[in-house]
């Protein structure tokens, strides 16, 4: 079995998935802000959708499996 990360190493995994997910989050919303007609706007608004729930359970799971790890 692999060595768990250090608490450092998984801030900075945590840190990166949720700044992942607010990029995405921003290119939606910039998107939406710069589409003329409806279709580009659904896309944006989607991408929305899929970062905020990325950002919900990616960083979830990862701090539920280093939780749950063997002690």
């Amino acid at each position: 079995m692999p060595a768990s990360p250090t608490p450092r190493a998984r801030w900075f995994a945590l840190t990166g998935v949720r700044l992942l997910g607010i990029a995405g989050a921003l290119l939606g919303v910039a998107l939406i802000a710069k589409a003329h007609t409806t279709a580009p706007k659904a896309i944006g608004a989607g991408l929305v959708l899929a970062a905020l729930y990325f950002m919900a359970t990616v960083t979830g799971a990862l701090a539920h499996r280093w939780r749950s790890g063997e002690r």
